[in-house]
């Protein structure tokens, strides 16, 4: 039924109407090469179940718009069940799947791999991503990073933090506030940027944990947060957040904190947490999947990603000019490998509880 009024409303607009939204498609150039063979294959499914892309995270919305804008004949449907849960959906339904394609945080993706819930697929760019960014055969490919940063208040700071040692200094003392790295998957990513910023890695956390025991140890630990504590950084109730850069460029540019608020990734190093996307294996529009994934991934739809604040995964994807100031270039930021992350998570919550509890 649904698909019947869709057809005649379509019907309904005058001829110029129609012209205009299938010229690209008979005129236009293609962002990449099949891309018109395709879209003639997804029309005929005219539909794309998309899981977990909540249109007001990570610039979600102007995709949608920017998607039926180029491919009027396709329609997109969508939920925001969360990255677990979104592997449960696709393992509850794998009889019949319901999405055609599903989004997570990239240890969920793995998890979905594990779990034969997903297909490959290799979208355009895929060679172009780091190796830790993609599944050998493209049962999932990271979209986009978040990465770990100082977020500060400047109203409540009066020098602004450069890097990791900077934080340990009496003058911010009672300043800092983090993500428990038990409960947070964002908690995990920052002591795994610490132990990058303080001579470790993902094989070796200990340095992590160790620096976040000394930064209690100084007093400068103002709460360690069960949820993340955004309204609370816009309210002006945390001196310095240590969390994902896009959420204290959204408080700068979008939610009204401008130039008390400053971002910065922290100079020793920082880390990108992956988030990724795949074909979900037997979907119902497979064409009209691929078709997506493939817009996701291209120039465009990664600049509008950039646009969201969050940082496009293909390295080689120019940013716009409106967002090159925001999203400096930091090559201290290192690509997260989340198979070998997921792998130490007992160990930083061991670690983590030894090195700070005493302390608190």
């Amino acid at each position: 039924m649904q698909r019947r009024h869709l057809i005649q409303a379509a019907a309904a607009l005058p001829l110029a109407a129609l012209v205009q939204r299938t010229s690209w498609a008979q005129e236009g150039a293609e962002l990449y090469a099949g891309e018109k063979e395709l879209y003639a294959l997804a029309k005929k499914e005219g539909f794309c179940v998309s899981f977990d892309t909540g249109p007001e995270w990570a610039n979600w919305k102007a995709l949608f718009a920017e998607f039926k804008k180029r491919y009027p004949d396709v329609e997109l449907g969508y939920n925001d069940l969360g990255s677990a849960a979104t592997v449960v959906s696709l393992e509850k339904m794998r009889r019949r799947p319901q999405a055609d394609t599903a989004y997570y945080f990239a240890a969920s993706a793995v998890d979905a791999a594990k779990k034969d819930v997903v297909a490959p697929f290799k979208p355009i760019h895929f060679d172009k991503l780091p190796e830790v960014f993609r599944e050998a055969e493209g049962r999932w490919f990271t979209i986009h990073t978040l990465n770990i940063a100082f977020l500060v208040n400047k109203k409540l700071v009066k020098n602004v933090p450069t890097g990791w040692a900077d934080l340990l200094k009496p003058e911010y003392k009672n300043s800092v506030t983090y993500l428990d790295p038990r409960s947070a998957g964002v908690g995990q990513v920052l002591t795994l940027a610490a132990a990058y910023g303080n001579g470790g890695s993902v094989d070796n956390v200990k340095p992590g944990t160790d620096y976040l025991g000394k930064l209690h140890a100084a007093g400068n630990v103002q709460r360690v947060e069960g949820t993340t504590p955004y309204a609370k950084f816009i309210k002006g109730e945390i001196p310095i957040w240590i969390g994902y850069e896009n959420d204290g460029l959204k408080a700068k540019h979008t939610d009204g904190m401008g130039d008390a608020c400053e971002v910065v990734i922290p100079k020793e190093a920082s880390v990108a947490a992956p988030y990724a996307i795949s074909l979900v294996k037997g979907g119902p529009n497979p064409n009209a999947g691929k078709l997506w994934l493939n817009f996701i991934m291209s120039d465009v739809g990664q600049q509008l990603f950039a646009k969201g604040f969050v940082r496009p995964a293909v390295p080689v994807v120019k940013l716009p000019d409106d967002v090159a100031d925001k999203l400096p270039v930091a090559a201290q930021i290192r690509p997260l490998d989340v198979i070998k992350a997921a792998a130490k998570k007992a160990e930083i919550d061991q670690l983590w509880a030894q090195a700070t509890l005493a302390r608190s």
